[in-house]
């Protein structure tokens, strides 16, 4: 019997390791993200935020996901990434995604445990197995190219996720993962260096809570960032940004080196490889290779 993504965390914490979380817009980012799975024999998530299920289809994500962990026995699992609302919560669980975000980040602490909560018993009501994660503090909104930190986001000591705040939203919601601000940025700073992950903060709430910590705006780090963060107690680890910039640089150059070609499968060959080479090393490092 295939296991589930609650299983998959467990045997993460017990093993001290990350499974990678990567973004995608299009099939062909799907792509990448089952061959480099193929290629390391390692669990996957696939990330799809509100704007990525738009496009894609939320439904129609659900199937192709489905498809190739059936066809190819990968162990690949659908997440809906940042879910502002109840009702796109809600949607996600419907449709049988295996995880839901919702992100409460901007909203007060009460208010963010009060909506979380929501979510989560209705996740219960539907399937159990379904997981739950909500995010405390915020790094952003954008996965893309910044060129200055978008305001309002937790980076100083006093506004990172507190452990305390951390086990208080834990135990009244009843979350099956947390995304702290311990340090990160959604994007990527076009000076080329993002803020350094607070390796202590993440030891600091891991104490306080045992639900399996999530990194979120991990596009950017240092390979030791990540290291240090995941022997701290990350489980999870997010990336978009990267994987975007491979797509948009490989897509330039093709178009550039063949501006004869029209047939979109042989244009897209090489951002596919491109794309795959960013997670395939991703899930080497989280994975402690």
């Amino acid at each position: 019997m295939e296991k589930t993504l609650r299983q998959c965390l467990s045997d993460a914490q017990a093993g001290n390791y990350a499974i990678g979380h990567f973004n995608i817009s299009n099939i062909e980012g799907l792509w990448a993200v089952v061959h480099a799975a193929q290629n390391t024999g390692k669990s996957v998530i696939v990330g799809v935020s509100e704007g990525e299920r738009d496009f894609l289809g939320i439904k129609q994500v659900k199937a192709l996901v489905s498809s190739v962990r059936d066809e190819f026995q990968v162990p690949i699992f659908l997440n809906a990434d940042h879910t502002y609302s109840f009702d796109r919560v809600k949607e996600a669980i419907d449709a049988g995604f295996d995880s839901v975000i919702f992100d409460g980040a901007k909203l007060s602490f009460e208010e963010n445990l009060k909506e979380t909560k929501k979510c989560v018993e209705y996740a219960r009501s539907v399937n159990p197995e379904i997981l739950v994660e909500a995010e405390l503090g915020y790094i952003g909104q954008s996965s893309k190219v910044l060129d200055e930190i978008p305001e309002g986001a937790s980076l100083s000591e006093e506004t990172l996720t507190k452990p305390e705040e951390a086990e208080k939203f834990v135990k009244e919601t009843g979350i099956d993962m947390l995304a702290p601000a311990v340090g990160t940025l959604h994007g990527i700073l076009r000076s080329g260096v993002n803020p350094e992950i607070n390796i202590e903060r993440i030891k600091a709430i891991k104490k306080a809570v045992k639900v399996p910590l999530v990194l979120h705006g991990g596009s950017g780090s240092t390979s030791s960032d990540f290291e240090k963060a995941v022997e701290a107690g990350i489980s999870i680890v997010h990336i978009s940004t990267e994987i975007r910039i491979a797509f948009r640089d490989a897509l330039k150059k093709d178009l550039q080196e063949n501006p004869e070609e029209v047939a979109p499968y042989k244009i897209m060959k090489g951002a596919v490889q491109a794309m795959q080479k960013i997670v395939e090393d991703r899930i080497r490092l989280f994975s402690g290779e």
